[in-house]
């Protein structure tokens, strides 16, 4: 915004920010965030400190202060946000993703050479995973962990010498003892505890790419906290068709008695869908887009899709007394000019869901790359240059305020 929107805007932003930072201890702590949001909201090519602090004409050593040192909880002001956009935007889907932030030194807490999506290559950078709470109409980039690469836990590494460096290494970035290497997907998974049972949120369907579909500890992980779920999986994870069913082997006197086990291997994805065929797509809309056509003057999302039923595979998935296993929806996305589909989901929806509704679910995660890209383009997501855990945190807690502001507007 520039200088004069924000004056105009600026007594909606106080009382808003008020709202969001009621649970600050001190007064001066909520001022400071309320000025670190107009900072970030206030036009300019960088949303780091200095020049932050030079468009709103302060010293950036108390915004420093405020981010760095200052005593205050950022996980209340997501708490207070997230409940906020519950009632605002009626969340219908809990979208699980994570983005880079290039860095060039290795300083940053947690960077590490290591793929990012932003890169769309192995660089040095640091990784954000997030839980975005979303509609086809508004989204809010809820929950944050920034990802911990082994090399800066030294209980993953064997020699002590270098772990006593990493050990230094976590000081100076002032980490927590208690954040340590875990899998992306195990975030994902420790947020949506934290929203549900500590921030008292509803549950939603959770979304998320193969980077955590293809995940079956994922998978079950949301399975046993009563989440429903449409992710997105590679065509190569094996399954069987929904029919299917085990047979006991004859018992001849000698050994382990055998177990109910399914006669035939498990076919991949994409081999079911082949088997299934194109007369199993139907043509469905799943929203309304902004790009008018002659041919599409209503801007209508269109595409075939089938949806079948399958028992996913897997040797960590548990099996019935029978010996057999769950089953779940199978969706596929195949265009009339692909010899076969291109995407592929899992979901384990109840088996009367419609098919739009599970193809809406799985379509909504384009809300979270426009997230991504206001809030990183317009917010200043990943330009926080301190060192520190907790102001990296604190920093993204503050850009998703503003994103919310926005979304308010």
């Amino acid at each position: 915004m520039t200088p004069d929107e924000i004056d105009r805007m600026r007594p909606r932003l106080v009382e808003f920010a008020a709202r969001m930072l009621d649970g600050l201890p001190r007064s001066d702590q909520r001022a400071k965030g309320e000025l670190y949001v107009r900072g970030l909201l206030t036009d300019g090519a960088r949303k780091s400190m200095q020049p932050m602090a030079e468009r709103l004409g302060v010293d950036h050593q108390g915004l420093q202060q405020f981010i760095t040192s200052s005593t205050w909880d950022y996980q209340r002001v997501r708490a207070s946000v997230s409940g906020w956009a519950v009632d605002a935007i009626g969340p219908d889907a809990y979208v699980v993703d994570d983005t880079g932030f290039p860095k060039d030194g290795k300083a940053s807490p947690c960077v590490a050479r290591q793929y990012s999506g932003t890169l769309g290559k192995t660089g040095n950078c640091q990784i954000g995973v997030s839980v975005q709470m979303a509609t086809d109409q508004a989204s809010l980039a809820a929950n944050w962990r920034l990802f911990c690469p082994a090399s800066w836990d030294d209980a993953t590494i064997d020699d002590p010498a270098a772990a006593e460096q990493v050990r230094r290494r976590r000081a100076r970035a002032s980490i927590p003892d208690d954040v340590r290497h875990r899998e992306k997907w195990r975030l994902a998974l420790d947020m949506l505890d934290e929203m549900t049972e500590t921030w008292d949120l509803p549950k939603r369907p959770v979304v998320g790419d193969s980077g955590y579909g293809d995940a079956t500890l994922f998978r079950l992980g949301l399975d046993e906290r009563g989440f429903t779920y449409v992710l997105q999986v590679d065509p190569t994870a094996t399954a069987h068709p929904a029919e299917a069913r085990p047979v006991t082997r004859p018992y001849h006197g000698r050994g382990r008695p055998p177990v109910p086990g399914y006669p035939d291997p498990p076919s991949t994805l994409r081999e079911l869908a082949l088997a299934a065929g194109r007369h199993a797509c139907r043509r469905l809309t799943w929203r309304t887009g902004t790009k008018k056509t002659t041919d599409n003057p209503t801007a209508a999302m269109r595409a075939h899709f089938l949806a079948i039923r399958i028992r996913p595979a897997n040797r960590n998935i548990p099996r019935a007394k029978n010996g057999s296993l769950p089953d779940a929806w199978l969706i596929a996305e195949w265009p009339p000019d692909e010899p076969e589909p291109v995407k592929y989901w899992l979901s384990n929806m109840s088996v009367h869901t419609p098919l739009k509704t599970l193809v809406r679910l799985a379509k909504i995660r384009w809300r979270i790359e426009h997230d991504y890209r206001e809030l990183k383009h317009a917010l200043g997501l990943d330009h926080f240059e301190g060192r520190s855990y907790t102001g990296w945190h604190r920093h993204v807690t503050l850009t998703v305020l503003a994103q919310a502001f926005c979304t308010l507007l």
